[in-house]
């Protein structure tokens, strides 16, 4: 029996929701993949609490993308089960997506002392081992920073001269522009405060994109269980 009156403009509302859905489960694994990318740049290595969030994003986006075309297929039916289903799972996926948010935060300072103690380790590794010495000097690149703290960590690194730094510490990167060591010609900043800045300034936009998708979702279990009693009743009548 399909459903009637006020109900229709539920199910076409659900619909909405649903495509919006399927883009807020594309942007969690565009998310997750970026910060798994930016993880993997800055060579924090390990099952660390912060490393395995990027993983838990791009998690939660595949399966939502998954529950909206099971919501897809419960509306277009009209199924009772389904959309029961869906809204199981959508609330499922509310649980996850804040357990995630605060171990984010509580984890947040860690991830960075966790960045700086291996940063330091990799830099003894710094023209020994070649993937390390392109991942630093990548991001020293990247990030215009240069050395952990500053650029006199590279003092204590066996591999690269007394009074010498890496030439992607350089401003105007040249070959052997790191030799000849010139205070004004290199970044004074170091990676790990300089990347710490970074993520800081990008917590309030990753805050407002999880309550925009929060507040999507608790629609999404509004309007479904609105359609779940509409077809019950449905069921009932008949």
């Amino acid at each position: 029996m399909a459903v009637e009156g006020g109900m229709k403009c539920v199910k076409f509302l659900l619909y909405v929701l649903l495509l919006a859905f399927c883009a807020c489960a594309v942007g969690l694994i565009a998310v997750g993949v970026g910060a798994q990318l930016v993880l993997s740049q800055t060579i924090i290595q390990g099952a660390t609490p912060g490393s395995l969030l990027p993983m838990v994003i791009i998690a939660v986006g595949a399966f939502l993308f998954l529950v909206a075309f099971v919501g897809c297929c419960g509306a277009c039916k009209e199924n009772y089960c389904l959309m029961i289903t869906f809204a199981i799972f959508l609330s499922l996926i509310m649980l996850v997506e804040v357990a995630a948010a605060i171990a984010g935060y509580v984890f947040r300072d860690k991830v960075m002392l966790e960045f700086n103690k291996d940063f330091r380790q990799q830099m003894q590794n710094y023209r020994r081992d070649n993937r390390t010495t392109l991942a630093l000097d990548k991001m020293q690149e990247d990030f215009k920073c240069c050395g952990a703290a500053n650029y006199t960590d590279w003092e204590s690194v066996p591999t690269v001269p007394k009074g010498q730094v890496p030439d992607s510490c350089c401003i105007n990167v040249t070959k052997d522009c790191g030799a000849s060591l010139q205070i004004n010609n290199i970044y004074s900043e170091g990676c790990v405060e300089k990347i710490g800045g970074w993520l800081r300034s990008n917590v309030l936009v990753v805050a407002a994109a999880a309550l925009g998708i929060a507040f999507v979702e608790v629609l999404g279990i509004v309007f479904a269980c609105c359609l779940v009693k509409s077809i019950r009743s449905g069921y009932e009548v008949m």
